[in-house]
């Protein structure tokens, strides 16, 4: 049997632009996501970063099926999730969960706790209503939080007390695959440190299988085995953590990597920054060819011609010079 657990296959998400109050046309479309194909093995925690705006978001929610696929496949364990809709999507949740960014405003202000995380149990019928409270105990304890605390509410709690809640309703289900969407970008730095170990003891623990989506570079070479770097709604780049953070190939990933500050200030100070020219072009008319050519100062006239795709092994590369 194959280990791969997660395989996306010519992935697009494209939100349509219309015009016209009555008679109304479809006159240009975001292209979010623009033909992403991976895979992620069982056990594995892949990091998804890139810019602002580059489409790593959109990816993660359309793999869940949280936004409509406008092309491509999306196979998790065997299922092809893609394919699914109504009751037959609502069953296969129980195989794939999210975790949002800002955990205050993925919790209902209304339910407890013990509500929040005995509701996904219920709905599946994953125990009976007599064991809930020895369940969400359970779920609690697993994320670090007493079980005291169940019956309140989530304004009662700090930021990285309610990340933990939004955790432990992700895992009520014990999902093969979680996809984190910047889980710690909206915490203290002290309380991202908590989540983030928690978040590795968990999925060495249940041999979690993770997409982890972060604009944050340091964050992604602690907690990730592989790394895929998205431009402008492409994969350009896709290696291991080691190998990618001590071998860039590809010149926007140069660029990303220069960006992260050295804790030596005279290191800081005497280090080659790497500076992109330009604006990140629009996802409504995106260059054609490869979409990084107009801010790269390796492009040669191929490069606006023929659109890259990732080519290598272990390390792999979508760029016409450095492949």
């Amino acid at each position: 049997m194959s280990d791969i657990l997660l395989r996306v296959t010519g992935l697009k998400t494209h939100f349509p632009i219309i015009e016209g109050a009555f008679f109304q046309k479809v006159v240009q479309s975001v292209k979010a996501v623009d033909g992403v194909s991976l895979t992620v093995k069982q056990g594995e925690i892949l990091g998804l970063v890139g810019e602002s705006g580059c489409g790593k978001s959109t990816l993660g929610r359309s793999i869940v099926k949280l936004l409509p696929l406008t092309a491509g496949e999306v196979e998790i364990n065997g299922q092809k999730v893609s394919e699914l809709e109504g009751e037959t999507l609502r069953l296969a949740r129980t195989d794939f969960q999210m975790i949002f960014q800002d955990p205050y405003a993925t919790l209902n202000p209304r339910m407890t706790v013990f509500d929040t995380l005995a509701e996904p149990l219920l709905l599946h019928k994953i125990c009976q209503k007599s064991e809930l409270p020895t369940k969400v105990s359970q779920l609690m304890k697993k994320v670090g939080l007493a079980p005291r605390f169940m019956k309140k509410y989530p304004h009662e709690f700090s930021g990285g007390q309610r990340q933990r809640i939004a955790i432990a309703r992700a895992l009520a289900l014990e999902p093969k695959l979680i996809i984190a969407d910047e889980p710690v970008s909206a915490l203290d730095v002290s309380i991202q440190s908590q989540i983030l170990n928690l978040l590795s003891e968990l999925s060495r623990e249940f041999n979690l299988t993770m997409i982890f989506i972060s604009h944050d570079l340091s964050v992604v070479k602690h907690l990730c085995d592989r790394v895929a770097v998205m431009y402008l709604g492409k994969i350009v780049e896709l290696a291991t953590a080691e190998d990618l953070f001590a071998n860039p190939q590809h010149p926007y990933t140069k660029a990303l990597l220069s960006a992260i500050p050295l804790p030596d200030p005279k290191k800081e100070r005497e280090r080659q920054r790497v500076f992109l020219k330009g604006d990140p072009p629009s996802p409504i008319d995106p260059p054609t060819g490869c979409h990084f050519h107009p801010r790269c100062e390796f492009a040669k006239s191929e490069c606006a011609k023929n659109q890259q795709t990732l080519k290598g092994e272990n390390h792999q590369v979508a760029c016409e010079v450095f492949s």
